[in-house]
């Protein structure tokens, strides 16, 4: 989980979700005593790097729309005026 969370941030943020999600059910694992709990506080890292992965993807994505709707907006006011 640790190099998944890693590579949400440095190369792929879609990794993020999986990272977070693969942590929970590590940690769930570990709890119910079918892993070793000497791996847990590395599961812990990988799961919130994978958290702070997905937040970063969700900006991304919310910044990526807000510039698609101002370009569509710009392109239909330069159509609307004639330019």
């Amino acid at each position: 989980m640790l190099v998944l969370g890693i590579l949400s941030i440095v190369v792929c943020g879609i990794l993020g979700p999986f990272a977070w999600k693969m942590g929970n059910t590590e940690l769930a694992a570990i709890d119910a005593g079918r892993r070793s709990p000497q791996d847990r506080k590395t599961t812990e890292i990988g799961r919130i790097i994978g958290i702070v992965g997905t937040a970063l993807l969700g900006v991304g994505v919310a910044v990526l729309f807000v510039y698609v709707i101002f370009i569509l907006i710009f392109a239909v006011g330069a159509v609307a005026s004639g330019g």
